[in-house]
């Protein structure tokens, strides 16, 4: 998948949707062996930059998020939409897609 180039200063999700950095890949294996660019692993691991209001609820109200800012949460390999933003890398995500809160 291409990621969405953009150049604003505010990304501000909407729904049940969650603005996470992408956290930096490992540069190198267990053993000390440099990794090429082409045999990175892409990164399951970020940091909540922002997040929506919440999913709509039948009777219109909001469902609050389970994450907020700042949580470092670990997400599906293949989910959300990869965004580069001022020369960082970010991921648009459904809160769904969020597998767990890491510490």
């Amino acid at each position: 998948m291409a990621a969405v180039s953009l150049s604003v200063s505010t990304v501000k999700p909407l729904g049940d949707r969650v603005f996470v950095k992408v956290a930096a890949s490992e540069e190198k294996t267990a053993g000390g062996i440099l990794l090429p660019e082409t045999a990175k692993e892409k990164p399951q691991v970020g940091e909540v930059m922002q997040v929506g209001p919440g999913k709509r609820n039948d009777d219109g109200s909001r469902q609050e998020l389970e994450v907020k800012v700042g949580d470092k949460v670990l997400y599906s390999k293949y989910a959300g939409t990869d965004i580069k933003l001022g020369g960082e890398e970010f991921v648009l995500l459904s809160e769904k897609d969020i597998l767990a809160v890491v510490a």
